[in-house]
């Protein structure tokens, strides 16, 4: 398959599940999405070299090449993101997949909304590399760098992220980052983007919220070096 050629994107599910593989396929071929299976982890990394997928969806169950190996393989080979459905008691594979280089954990069983956002940004007509400092954000290998080291983030606050570098020197209210980033009506509590805020300045190294600024009462700005100023 060409990727100069595509008119939708492409999916890869490399999950022995064939029946939760199927209804998947189902229901994203609706929206658009073009998807092949493999029960196992060497059809899988075959399907991968073959295919060349948008986005790789490997189950932590893995059969005959385990997940994390897998996703070893395919990030060594290619930039493409690849995303590890997780159940319980997959904690410890959770973390050593994200290591070797995993976009992100999904739940199993699969949700279609879940899904969706990585598909869409890892379409070719979305890759966007956003760039504010020395932040970098590439949406569709849902990657961050920061001065050049790569920051792995959690789903939500890579989202988050996202939006705040989109509006860029323009101040976000907290109604605006629920109804964008979470999905949710503006009455749900905001503390919970205050957390994410202060992890996500944790993890980027904005000790003195230099970055990202709370505007008081109001919501959060990211700034583009040079265009600080004082808010109150």
């Amino acid at each position: 398959m060409n990727g100069d050629t595509r008119t939708k994107p492409v999916l890869l599910i490399a999950d022995p599940d064939g029946a939760a593989v199927e209804d998947l396929a189902t229901a994203l071929e609706r929206e658009g999405v073009a998807v092949t299976g493999a029960p196992d982890g060497a059809q899988g990394l075959l399907q991968a070299g073959a295919l060349q997928p948008d986005v790789v969806l490997v189950s932590a169950t893995l059969p005959v090449i385990d997940a994390v190996d897998f996703v070893r393989a395919v990030r060594v080979a290619r930039t493409v993101p690849v995303l590890l459905g997780v159940g319980e008691g997959h904690a410890e594979q959770a973390v050593r997949a994200l290591a070797a280089g995993a976009a992100a954990c999904v739940a199993r069983p699969y949700r279609v909304a879940e899904l969706l956002p990585f598909i869409q940004a890892a379409s070719p007509e979305s890759r966007t590399v956003l760039s504010v400092g020395g932040v970098e954000l590439d949406v569709q290998a849902y990657q961050v760098r920061v001065g050049g080291r790569t920051v792995h983030l959690p789903l939500r606050e890579f989202e988050l992220l996202q939006y705040l570098m989109r509006n860029a020197d323009r101040t976000v209210t907290r109604e605006q980052i629920m109804r964008h980033v979470w999905h949710a009506a503006a009455t749900t509590s905001t503390n919970t983007i205050a957390v994410h805020v202060k992890r996500l300045r944790a993890r980027l190294g904005d000790d003195e919220d230099r970055l990202i600024q709370t505007v008081r009462g109001v919501g959060y700005r990211l700034v583009t070096p040079g265009m600080s100023e004082t808010i109150a």
